[in-house]
Parts: structure tokens; sequence; C-alpha cells
């Protein structure tokens, strides 16, 4: 299993693989503004210092795959990126965030210490390319329409830029209309290629535009995944979280409230460390 080095000398580093101790990536689903990226990271810091989790901090700076044409997608590549760059800089942390288009790697390669690719575009091969030239870490959410032994083409597209820093990340499978389904199976499937395998909780929960305009979801279930997943070998949790979800600008029906995540994460610490001494 390759081991995962995310961050430089200007964070605290994480490592993500075998035996290295669970991580967390987590952040709200979108920037809405500098000072709620601030107030989150800041809290996420330090739950996850005190129960010794390693964190990475998530936010998307555009969300181009919103349901509706309406609505609200972020600040955009050239403020979100500023934004996360001085979140990286005040908490010391590193940053992740999605990419779109192949033209939007290189300049979030400046910030980012993970190019995320979207679940919708993971076997876009240009934009694989483009993210693998950079050399950063590139994660890659596996697709709802894909087997997880599918994924053997798209970490290729990536290694032939000569980059092995690769994460695959389960967000659930197409079930039918509006609904997923999470096997964690694909889990253990995935991690046999030899990269970290991260589960995404929150959006597997999702139920795509099943709200009509917005996407629906049932964030009471993103912690039953969590630990299921967590049993069956994932390195990391991915979960999007917010003060209150409900007043949240995109994904408000599948976040998790911080409030709720000192429970959880304590129970996933432990299996983390159960199944792996």
């Amino acid at each position: 299993m390759n081991t995962i080095a995310i961050g430089d000398e200007n964070v605290n580093p994480v490592r993500i693989g075998d035996e290295m101790g669970l991580v967390l990536m987590a952040g709200p689903c979108v920037i809405e503004t500098k000072d709620l990226c601030l107030r989150i990271a800041e809290f996420l810091k330090s739950l996850t210092g005190k129960l010794g989790i390693g964190f990475v901090f998530k936010a998307s700076f555009d969300k181009a795959n919103r349901t509706s044409a309406d609505s609200f997608r972020g600040p955009g590549l050239e403020e979100g990126l500023r934004i996360l760059a001085d979140l990286r800089r005040e908490f010391a942390v590193p940053v992740l965030s999605d990419i779109h288009l192949p033209d939007q790697a290189a300049p979030a390669a400046q910030v980012l210490d993970i190019l995320q690719i979207p679940a919708f575009l993971c076997r876009q091969t240009d934009l694989l390319v483009a993210a693998a030239k950079t050399q950063k870490c590139v994660q890659v959410k596996k697709a709802q329409f894909l087997a997880p032994w599918d994924m053997k083409n798209v970490i290729e597209k990536i290694t032939a830029q000569h980059n092995e820093k690769i994460i695959l990340v389960e967000r659930g499978s197409s079930f039918g209309y509006n609904r997923l389904i999470c096997d964690v199976t694909s889990i253990p499937q995935m991690q046999q290629f030899g990269y970290p395998v991260v589960i995404d909780a929150t959006h597997s929960t999702q139920q795509p535009g099943g709200l009509g305009e917005t996407s629906g979801g049932s964030p009471d279930l993103a912690p039953v995944i969590a630990r299921a997943a967590v049993a069956a070998g994932a390195h990391g949790l991915f979960i999007e979280t917010h003060p209150r979800p409900v007043e949240a600008r995109s994904d408000a029906a599948s976040m998790l409230p911080l409030d709720a995540l000192e429970k959880l994460l304590t129970l996933c610490r432990d299996i983390y460390f159960t199944i792996n001494s």
C-alpha cells in the first residue's frame, strides 16, 4: 500500500495509508464566506488534534455540478483559492478542493495540497492528465456508475504522468431514481490497486436531484456508513459539515452539523486502531 504524504513544510503534514492513523477530510460543501471557512477550520483542527486524527480542510471554490443553473456555486477560482491559501497559512493545515476543468489544475496546484476529481468527471482523460502533471496528490471520487474494479483505468491515466500520489474515494453507486447505495466491499477491492481509499460518508447518503432543484439526503445515515467503511478498512473519512446545515448554500440536506462530529470521529478512530492493531 502506498503511503501518501499530504502537505509541505508550511503545514502540519498528514500521512494516509496502512497503519498511519485515521485521516479526516472535512469542511463545508462550498466556500460561502471566508469567515465561515475559518470558523469551521478552527473547530475541526482543535477537534482532530484532541483525538489524534490527521486533518485536511475541504471546501469547493466552484460547484460546477449543481442540480439547478440558479444554485449558488461559490466565489470562483481566483477568490476561492485566495481564501484557501489564507486558511492554509493561518491554521497550517493541508487544503483540498475540486477542479472541473483541465486549465484549473495548474493554478489550483499553487495553493492546494490535494486536487480532487469529482465523481461524474473521473473518466475525463484531459482533466486527470492535467491534475496528474502538477505532481500534487490527486484524489478521485469513484463515479456512481462505475464498479470499483473500473478505477484501474482511472489510475493508469494518472500514473502515466509519473504521479503515484493517488487517493480513491467511495461515494455510493446509482441504485434507482434519486437513490444511491453504498457497498463498503468496494473499499478493499479498490485498495488492491495499492492506494489509500477514503469513504465520502455524507455524499453516500445523497439523493441526487431528489428535491427537484436540489439534492436530498439522509445525514442520519452518514455515521452508519462511516463506521462500516472504517471497519471495512477505509483509511480516511470525507465529511461535509456546517455549523447549521439547514442554512448551508449547497448540500444542506446531506451535511452533518459540527457538533455531531466528536462522537462519530471518536468511534471511527477506535474502530480504525482496532482493525489495524
